[in-house]
């Protein structure tokens, strides 16, 4: 199919859908009989160790380990801010990436706290986050202009991805006012979250003048995460849950979903939205993404 051009937005992370380890080609039938050839997307075994100890398997595309593996840690409490990480090995030979720290950690009790949750490939939360949501302070002070997300949903949309490529894949997007910083995909939507929460562990980016981008369902999962990276405005061009959105309310984390071109609809934290920009402002989306719509 054919990509539309790259929006004039520069990237510190973004996909790379000509990477020809992330898809594959693969032969079959139309609904006529016809010969064709689809590009799949790839997914492959990661197994994540921590000091040593085996944590999880998870299905990913592979690329980006060190920060899916980071990441995952992170955002499973399993790893505090201030834990000093000495070393990250991936062995892409043997599918093994290990993470290891300074100081011993407790990852073996929060195990035992571990519940599943409603993401792709079963992603998990701890009795512990939960322990700690409620104390969570957003920025109080942080806005979202509806100029800045007529602006950011238009890059994004422009921006070559998997996504557009060969479908059946989660896209997520750090962004700071109208400008989307990185952008990373995976097959479940937890790993694309973790890739970034990695990303700013590693690089020392702080979320409270952060807005997040998913493609995915704003499920309690997205919710907890956002909060956990300190991003106070979270937006989706799919649909909500009902505990994604007490959850949004209950620490004010602004939630915006079904956001597609000039439409969109906020059920938490509304007060940070700045109304500057009519919805005429923006141009509706692109009827190629209308059709393929959300990968939930």
């Amino acid at each position: 199919m054919s990509l539309p051009k790259s929006a004039p937005t520069q990237y510190l992370v973004r996909p790379d859908p000509d990477d020809p380890r992330l898809t594959r080609e693969v032969g079959g039938l139309d609904q006529d009989g016809r010969s064709i050839t689809a590009s799949v997307t790839v997914e492959r075994p990661l197994t994540l160790f921590l000091n040593g100890r085996e944590i999880v398997t998870m299905m990913t595309i592979g690329d980006y380990p060190e920060y899916l593996a980071i990441g995952y840690l992170l955002n499973q409490n399993m790893l505090k801010a201030d834990d000093q990480i000495t070393a990250v090995d991936y062995d892409d030979d043997i599918d093994t990436v290990v993470v290891r720290t300074a100081r011993e950690t407790n990852f073996e009790d929060k195990l035992k706290k571990k519940t599943l949750t409603s993401g792709c490939a079963q992603g998990t939360v701890f009795g512990d986050v939960m322990e700690t949501f409620e104390q969570t302070k957003l920025a109080p002070d942080a806005v979202l202009k509806t100029s800045w997300l007529y602006a950011l949903l238009k890059a994004i949309n422009m921006t070559p991805s998997l996504y557009l490529e060969a479908g059946a894949i989660h896209g997520c997007v750090l962004c700071e006012k109208d400008r989307p910083l990185i952008y990373m995909e995976d097959v479940g939507r937890h790993n694309a979250v973790d890739k970034i929460a990695g990303y700013m562990y590693r690089h020392g980016h702080t979320g409270a003048d952060k807005t997040f981008y998913t493609t995915g369902r704003l499920t309690s999962e997205m919710v907890i995460k956002t909060v956990q990276m300190g991003i106070p405005i979270l937006v989706s061009r799919s649909g909500f849950t009902a505990w994604g959105v007490e959850l949004a309310r209950q620490v004010n984390l602004t939630l915006i979903g079904r956001a597609k071109g000039k439409r969109f609809i906020a059920l938490a934290g509304e007060s940070r939205i700045i109304y500057d920009a009519p919805s005429g402002y923006a141009e509706e989306e692109p009827e190629s993404l209308r059709r393929k719509g959300s990968v939930g």
